[in-house]
């Protein structure tokens, strides 16, 4: 990366994590480096199928389900060349990083213990255990609750303690929607954002022509 003075303040992605009840901040997670490649998968959420009613062959259930994949890269080597610098990667090298995004499909400990006294104690019915609310920020413009589906790491390099200090993270994320989520919760608040950014984005779209298609139109 260019120190240059005019160079441009590279952006970067991550995920945020807020309270789902009161949307205070918990943790913000920035990739170290941007992936070079995010794949998006929407599946149409239509009426009916194959051999349904004719009259329900137009109508939408809901928005789409979005995914998102992608492989992030963390590495500690440039922090290595400094130890005196950078303690904590010098003990523990990426551990830390990695852990910041493991923990957050894991319930909290102190979630589970409440939980198992609360079975010791008798209770028939315990709540499933609540967890913050992904928000994957990929720019101003898309600002998305999700919920983590896929997760795995490849740890490619180890320091003498076996601490890793490079690793790929592939991450798997569904888009939560006001179906998944509600018009009055926060998260659902976001992705009407989301959606009304997708519509004012069309206008700012080139529209074609018939002559383009190679018609005069439509018959």
């Amino acid at each position: 990366m260019t120190t240059f003075p005019g160079s441009p303040r590279l952006i970067k992605g991550g995920i945020v994590l807020i309270d789902p009840g009161t949307s205070v901040v918990q943790r913000i997670i920035v990739m170290q480096y941007n992936p070079d490649t995010l794949t998006r998968t929407l599946q149409l959420q239509g009426v009916g199928g194959e051999g349904g009613d004719r009259q329900e062959a137009l109508r939408l259930k809901g928005p789409p389900i979005e995914t998102i994949k992608l492989d992030a890269e963390i590495d500690a080597t440039d922090q290595l060349e400094f130890p005196n610098r950078n303690s904590t990667t010098a003990e523990l090298g990426i551990f830390p990083q990695l852990a910041a995004l493991e923990t957050i499909i894991y319930p909290s400990s102190g979630q589970l213990q409440n939980n198992n006294s609360q079975a010791k104690s008798g209770t028939l019915e315990i709540a499933p255990m609540e967890t913050s609310l992904s928000l994957f920020v990929w720019s101003k413009n898309r600002i998305l609750p999700v919920r983590l589906t896929e997760f795995s790491i490849t740890e490619e390099a180890f320091d003498t303690f076996l601490n890793p200090i490079r690793a790929k993270v592939s991450l798997g994320m569904r888009v939560l929607t006001v179906n998944d989520l509600g018009f009055d919760h926060k998260g659902g608040n976001l992705f009407m954002v989301y959606q009304r950014q997708k519509e004012q984005l069309v206008w700012q779209s080139q529209s074609g022509t018939f002559s383009v298609l190679g018609i005069g139109g439509i018959p």
